[in-house]
């Protein structure tokens, strides 16, 4: 694949200790035939290094394992051959790594974050409070005449809970974050290791290594703020509903007051917690209780090992 190509040849220029390490997992996956583990060449390689591999995509991830994605450019590399579309210049090979990293956010996450901007101006607009109000009652009219209001806020708070720990678990690749992670590990450490020995010059080598990681650190961002803008997107057209209930007084004349637990007896807009009204406090009780038991339940891991 010419795009993994670019990437070897990029990584080798950056460090040659590189070289090292690819050839040590392509001859340990049989040249590229077999897969691989952390734990298979953990004695020649860094984490750091095992983390650049994957974080790069030459490494890709298959079950609990790792293959190489195309063992003929890593074989190329090695052998010193031209592969076929090695970049002409640094400039190039720069521009592929940021369309790389671009490429993380398809136009429809962008336009999920522009709408979720969008979405907020509810929270002071009275007009789109309105607008997104009357859209989302066409869905949970239904269910708000048959159910009481307290029950269909306990109903959207799971729905949300649902989606929102899939969206985390499908659009957040989790190993990616874990190369990020084990590689600022990896600086770390050696930068305890230089400054135990006095080893001025081997600070000052970790410190531009650190300089290149900054990359990474934007990279772990967008990975972790990808999930949460869809999240945002379909959360908030159903907690201004419920706002739209409650401040518009939509809710039903006799189900204004509920019994909420440690509080007793309250109306929706009681004071409860400093300025933030009970409708709040039991939506965001019952998202958070909700998510976790979906999370243990579904044995769904929202955060990098």
């Amino acid at each position: 694949m010419a795009r993994t190509a670019d990437k070897i040849e990029s990584l080798i220029a950056d460090d040659s200790a590189m070289a090292d390490a690819l050839a040590v997992v392509y001859d340990r996956t049989d040249g590229g035939s077999e897969r691989i583990e952390w734990a298979d060449v953990n004695d020649e390689l860094t984490s750091g290094q095992w983390g650049r591999l994957i974080e790069k995509d030459v490494l890709e991830s298959v079950d609990d394992e790792f293959r190489l994605k195309d063992p003929g450019a890593v074989e190329a590399a090695l052998d010193d051959e031209p592969t076929t579309t090695v970049s002409t210049s640094t400039t190039d090979v720069d521009s592929d790594d940021e369309e790389m990293e671009e490429s993380s956010w398809s136009k429809w996450d962008k336009l999920a974050a522009v709408g979720s901007a969008g979405l907020f101006l509810g929270y002071s607009q009275s007009s789109v409070r309105n607008i997104v109000g009357s859209a989302i009652e066409v869905l949970v009219g239904p269910i708000d005449a048959v159910l009481p209001f307290y029950v269909v806020v306990l109903v959207l708070a799971l729905l949300t809970g649902l989606y929102s720990t899939l969206l985390q678990a499908n659009l957040m690749d989790m190993d990616k974050m874990s190369a990020y992670q084990e590689r600022m590990k990896d600086i770390q450490d050696k930068r305890k290791e230089a400054r135990e020995r006095g080893d001025d010059e081997a600070l000052e080598q970790i410190r531009e290594e650190q300089m290149d990681a900054m990359g990474d650190q934007l990279g772990m961002f967008k990975e972790q703020f990808r999930p949460m803008v869809w999240t945002m997107f379909l959360t908030i057209p159903v907690f201004l509903w419920i706002y739209w209930m409650v401040l518009d007084g939509h809710v039903a004349t006799g189900e204004w007051e509920i019994v909420a637990p440690l509080i007793g007896e309250a109306r929706w807009t009681t004071k409860v917690l400093g300025p933030m009204q009970l409708w709040i406090i039991w939506y965001f009780l019952c998202s958070m209780g909700f998510t976790q038991l979906i999370r243990k339940s579904l044995n769904i891991q929202t955060t990098p090992t």
